[in-house]
């Protein structure tokens, strides 16, 4: 167990903030299998853009929520400061900076990573932030802008001088994107400059990889991100691993159709139908990316366009699996 303020976090896996994937239901569903806590989708620090469909959907909470992180991005100090006051406002219990994101679209608008290349902008808007909200704020970043310019040491003494509560750390630069392996000296340098919480980010993707990942880095947490697309069971592995050094076996086919066909439902009453099927033909595919046949089926399902169908067909084809299972 960690502390983020005065929240106290029972587990040390941490769920990333990923843009079109960690909505409300992606959320529940982590949270209930395990993850210590969950982070929102990105939202944008202008608020007036808040009244869009796609910001108004990504600022949904849960109503039982006890721990609602929010993460807002920007380059604005004034701007960030707001949004965060908002946010506050309507019912966050933490802000989380984005200073990680790698996306052209978001460094364009000098977001996201590329505030990395700004130490002093780094800064001002860490001090800002903080300042507006009496919330603890935390901080997601890369090792650096790229490989010749790993300034992560210096960001993280930044923030801790500036009053960020925790820090995550994606083993990558801007530059590498998601490309090649991540690495973990940084975040080790950078477990050794600061004080206040980390979470080790990047290819965390078994529970011996995140037990390996926080010795070798010192880490009071792991952070999941793509690892948990269609495996939101891996919270769970991670967990009982870490406490008990006992593995879990991986879910049965009953329980994986099962978990989908409510992870479906979910979507379907978070968005309404018609945006919710659509939803729906993405974590199919990461659900059953490894099932034999999916290929031809993902093909007929992405093709469905009323909720029902889309059930039936999940149900079918895991009932496809079971008979080859026992066939053989």
């Amino acid at each position: 167990m960690f502390h983020i303020g005065q929240h106290a976090i029972d587990s040390q896996v941490i769920l990333a903030p990923m843009a079109g994937v960690t909505d409300l239901p992606f959320r529940q569903l982590c949270k209930r299998l395990g993850a210590g806590m969950v982070v929102s989708e990105m939202i944008t620090s202008d608020t007036r853009l808040w009244n869009t469909r796609k910001s108004s959907l990504r600022l949904q909470k849960d109503q039982n929520e006890s721990l609602h992180v929010v993460q807002i991005a920007g380059g604005d100090p004034d701007m960030m400061a707001e949004a965060a006051r908002v946010n506050a406002a309507n019912g966050a219990h933490i802000i989380d900076i984005n200073m990680g994101c790698p996306a052209k679209k978001v460094c364009n608008k000098a977001a996201g990573s590329a505030l990395l290349k700004d130490e002093q902008l780094v800064a001002d808007i860490l001090q800002a932030t903080v300042a507006a909200v009496d919330l603890p704020v935390t901080l997601k970043i890369r090792t650096g802008w790229d490989t010749e310019n790993r300034n992560g040491e210096t960001i993280a003494r930044i923030a801790e001088d500036a009053g960020i509560k925790a820090l995550a750390v994606h083993g990558r630069t801007r530059a590498c994107g998601y490309r090649g392996e991540a690495e973990y000296d940084t975040i080790a340098a950078i477990r050794k400059a600061i004080d206040i919480p980390l979470y080790a980010n990047g290819d965390i993707n078994s529970a011996k990889k995140a037990r390996q990942i926080l010795d070798y880095t010192g880490a009071d947490a792991v952070m999941l991100g793509r690892a948990a697309q269609g495996n939101p069971w891996i919270f769970r592995e991670i967990s009982h691993y870490l406490k008990t050094g006992n593995q879990l076996p991986a879910p049965g086919r009953e329980e994986v159709r099962d978990t989908l066909l409510e992870h479906l439902q979910a979507l379907y009453r978070f968005y309404g139908d018609y945006l919710g099927i659509r939803i729906a033909r993405k974590h199919v595919g990461w659900y059953l990316k490894d099932k034999l046949g999916v290929t031809e089926f993902r093909k007929e399902f992405n093709q469905l366009e009323e909720t029902a169908p889309q059930q039936e067909a999940i149900r079918a084809f895991f009932s496809t699996l079971d008979q080859a299972v026992h066939a053989a």
